[in-house]
């Protein structure tokens, strides 16, 4: 079905069509709409090319020519990656990839109107550009669409921290709450866990690491598929499997997305074995209830990891070197999609299956041989919140990865639209990717704000409605603002190397767009401990902020006008453009009209209304009269 067809359907139509897909029916018209041609996933040239005219956010589809004005090559460097830098890439930014979009689906509302208003910085070409179609658009569209929300948004309350149900024992094996996706949901008893968004945001990957590790002897683990959590939401062509699951090892230092990296050692439900990212053919498929066994045997100088299942034995898929450890523990690691595992923790209780002769299981053994993850922050006192203030392609990105190489010991946890694409490892149409991961940030960073921890947030913040909701947000956190403005022309050559390089193109109407809606923050001491401006200074950047406001509110076209809507027809009124009956009018009672002069009748009002009657023959009477005399 084309989208002009959708679009004529009424709500109750959208609706039973979203019922019948086992979509969510409720919200805006707007909204079931965009869900349902989310769904219909045609993604028609035609279609995509007559609502993008419709649009006004991007009007433009060609790229920026930006020339460079510097004669010196450009600096290799490199951009963020989900855990390691990638040397090939530098001053990029999440904000500025704009793949094109033709599937958009439903966005989160933002119920309530902002308490406070919100500077004129952020000026009238700042709409919503949720109010039209959000089709052929990228990441930067999607960003900005998620930024604009919080300029309706109330003023937030602090918010609480998660308390403790229950004290465990900080002997006992279980999953870590602080060494996991922010996204990834631990049990009450610590034991069990899921994806915490599984139902809205399906593609999302979701890792957790165990309490306890180990670094010598013969250990293993064992984990249950405890039941698939599938959602309802029509299934992207991409993406094949129900579930995903890897079970295996890793060392604390590497990624949560498990068999990504170098010592990261997987177990594929698929009937695969993954390692730095290249996947091999072994052992076989998963199901619900299976229990997966995992072990290590350590000797003088190797290290073989292998698998079992329901018992059996798969086979070894992992030997090397303990060299390459160097000294480092590994811990059990789960990463899952769509699906809850339980861990089996009971040192007491006979193990699921028995493992291999010689073989200890992690909760049996003594705890002066096994290794523990940090500790985590017991208060938000304890931890910061860093976030990132800069246009997009500025470097905010690369300054947050080297920041965090610099301060390994903090544990920073990176929330940023890249970061939650690089979980959707199992692939996937690239416009439900990018609209998953922008929208899946905007509900992190409300849990983040209840969870202690060491966090920045690497967004472009632009928007001084945006970046006040989320510092209020944060209270009890140190809060850091790190502005990331370079000048004119350095700007202009890293936009240029990353339009060059990474092919991430951003459209000349939706740069000017977001020139002209963003604001610098300044020193406010009941929002921020620190600012800092990383690049130019304060006034420096203030005064070339305002060059590139005036020149982007010069080049914008006009927002185009809205046509009047016709009063509709009211049932009780047939003639809607004429004044109203005079039987429909009730005026109200003012004070002194209960005074009897304004009762008084005027000698007019007390003659006979002889005017207003027909004319009557009298001579009749008369002529009677004479007769009968």
């Amino acid at each position: 079905m084309k989208l002009a067809d959708i679009k004529k359907l009424k709500v109750t139509e959208l609706r039973s069509r979203l019922v019948e897909l086992g979509l969510d029916s409720k919200g805006l018209k707007a909204e079931l709409v965009d869900r349902l041609w989310a769904a219909g996933g045609s993604g028609q040239d035609g279609d995509s090319a007559e609502a993008g005219k419709e649009l006004d956010w991007t009007v433009a589809s060609t790229p920026l020519e930006v020339q460079e004005k510097s004669s010196s090559q450009p600096a290799e460097t490199g951009v963020t990656a989900p855990c390691e830098v990638d040397r090939g890439r530098r001053f990029t930014d999440c904000a500025t990839q704009t793949e094109p979009d033709s599937n958009p689906q439903s966005v989160l509302p933002v119920c309530g109107s902002e308490g406070k208003p919100t500077r004129q910085a952020e000026g009238p070409h700042a709409e919503d550009p949720g109010e039209h179609e959000d089709l052929g658009r990228g990441r930067a569209f999607y960003e900005f669409k998620e930024e604009i929300r919080y300029k309706r948004a109330k003023s937030p309350q602090a918010a609480q921290e998660k308390e403790v149900a229950e004290q465990h024992n900080k002997d006992t094996l279980r999953f870590d709450p602080y060494d996991c996706h922010l996204h990834f949901e631990v049990g009450p008893d610590g034991c069990s866990g899921q994806p915490r968004f599984w139902d809205r945001f399906p593609l999302l990957w979701s890792g957790c690491r165990f309490t306890h590790g180990v670094q010598q002897g013969m250990v293993g683990f064992e984990v249950r598929v405890e039941r698939m959590v599938l959602t309802s939401q029509a299934g992207d062509g991409e993406v094949r499997d129900p579930f995903g699951l890897r079970v295996g090892w890793s060392v604390a230092d590497s990624s949560l997305l498990l068999g990504e990296n170098e010592l990261s050692f997987a177990y594929d439900g698929r009937g695969k074995k993954v390692l730095g990212g290249k996947e091999e053919t072994f052992g076989e498929p998963l199901t619900d209830g299976d229990i997966i066994g995992c072990y290590a045997s350590f000797s003088a100088d190797h290290m073989e990891l292998s698998f079992h299942k329901n018992g059996r034995l798969m086979g070894v898929a992992f030997s090397l070197s303990v060299s390459r450890l160097r000294g480092r523990a590994l811990f059990p690691h789960v990463l899952c999609r769509s699906c809850s595992v339980r861990l089996f923790s009971d040192p007491a209780a006979p193990e699921w299956h028995p493992g291999p002769p010689g073989f200890t299981s992690l909760t049996a053994l003594p705890s002066r041989q096994r290794a523990c993850s940090s500790p985590a922050p017991s208060s938000k006192a304890q931890c910061e919140v860093v976030m990132m203030v800069g246009l997009p392609g500025s470097g905010k990105s690369f300054w947050a990865q080297a920041h965090m190489k610099e301060h390994p010991n903090k544990h920073y946890k990176l929330l940023g639209a890249q970061e939650l694409l690089s979980c959707m490892i199992s692939g996937g149409q690239e416009d439900n990717r990018l609209q998953q991961a922008c929208q899946c940030l905007t509900e992190l960073i409300k849990i983040a704000a209840q969870t202690p921890g060491n966090y920045i947030l690497d967004q472009c913040n632009i928007l001084f409605s945006a970046l006040h909701y989320k510092l209020q947000l944060f209270a009890g956190f140190r809060r850091r603002v790190v502005v990331v403005f370079p000048p004119e022309d350095e700007w202009k050559r890293r936009l240029l190397e990353q339009q060059t390089n990474d092919k991430d193109h951003i459209p000349k109407i939706a740069l000017l767009k977001l020139q002209a809606s963003c604001s610098l923050p300044e020193p406010q001491a009941d929002l921020q401990e620190e600012l800092q401006y990383v690049e130019l200074p304060q006034e420096q950047a203030q005064t070339l902020l305002k060059k590139y406001k005036d020149e982007a509110r010069r080049l914008l076209p006009p927002n185009p006008k809205r046509p009047k809507k016709r009063p509709r027809l009211n049932k009780k009124r047939p003639h809607p453009y004429g004044p109203p009956p005079s039987h429909m009018i009730q005026w109200p009672r003012l004070p002194g009209w209960n005074n009897p002069l304004f009762h008084t009748q005027t000698w007019s009002q007390l003659q006979p209304r002889c005017w207003n009657t027909p004319y009557q023959d009298q001579s009749f009477y008369f002529n009677k009269g004479s007769t009968c005399s």
